[in-house]
């Protein structure tokens, strides 16, 4: 039998992706759209929106480099509630009436900026013993997950919209989770938190402005594996 044509799609194509739908998913549509062999540079949450960048055909080996780079995100967090998933798809664990005021929040920041120690969620990806962690978490057997050193470039508190909600935005390097964040910064506080929303807003030298959205990049794909 002979292999399709390669339509000859090689470089990179910024999605923006949409709630609701994995990274993986969005890999895999556009490799059926395009016919070429497409991989990401950071894997976003379903509940996550923004950046994501894709790699087609000889760019797929240049992804590691991609991923390597700083990726900067705005996040809402919700005080006074934890999650199981540390983010709000999750069940509710515990609650706290503890609102943390400006001036607290802050002040906290600083500790939770350079290279730090942080304990990826129970709900990730990362693999405990040759299976993925959200695996075993949701089997009812969530992993004891190891602290680790990450960097945090930037944080900032954007705005505070009531007492149990404030804005942030950060920049991170590579295996940094904003959940994690959220809810590390609560405990120093005194308090309970998760994430609400999260939007990533650059991946390296990618942002958002350079971004598509997804039913875009579908439709433009299967024009270019058409003409091609």
């Amino acid at each position: 039998m002979t292999a399709p044509a390669d339509p000859g799609l090689h470089g990179w194509l910024v999605i923006d992706k949409p709630e609701g739908i994995t990274s993986a998913r969005v890999v895999a549509q556009i490799r059926r759209a395009t016919g070429v062999k497409t991989g990401h540079a950071g894997t976003l949450d379903p509940l996550a929106t923004g950046v994501l960048p894709l790699a087609l055909g000889e760019a797929t080996k240049t992804v590691r480099f991609a991923a390597a780079g700083h990726k900067r995100y705005r996040f809402k967090v919700r005080w006074g509630i934890a999650r199981d998933t540390d983010d709000r798809e999750g069940a509710v664990t515990a609650e706290s009436a503890i609102r943390p005021d400006q001036a607290a929040i802050t002040a906290m920041l600083p500790r939770f900026t350079g290279m730090v120690l942080q304990r990826p969620p129970a709900f990730s990806a990362i693999k405990i013993g040759g299976r993925r962690a959200y695996a075993l978490a949701r089997a009812g057997h969530p992993p004891e997950m190891l602290e680790r050193s990450i960097e945090i470039a930037a944080l900032r508190m954007t705005r505070v919209l009531d007492p149990d909600h404030a804005e942030f935005e950060a920049v991170v390097g590579e295996g940094t989770y904003i959940r994690s964040l959220a809810r590390d910064l609560a405990e120093a506080l005194g308090t309970l938190a998760h994430v609400v929303e999260l939007r990533r807003l650059a991946v390296g030298s990618f942002t958002e402005k350079q971004a598509i959205s997804l039913d875009s990049a579908l439709a433009l794909g299967h024009s270019l594996a058409a003409s091609g």
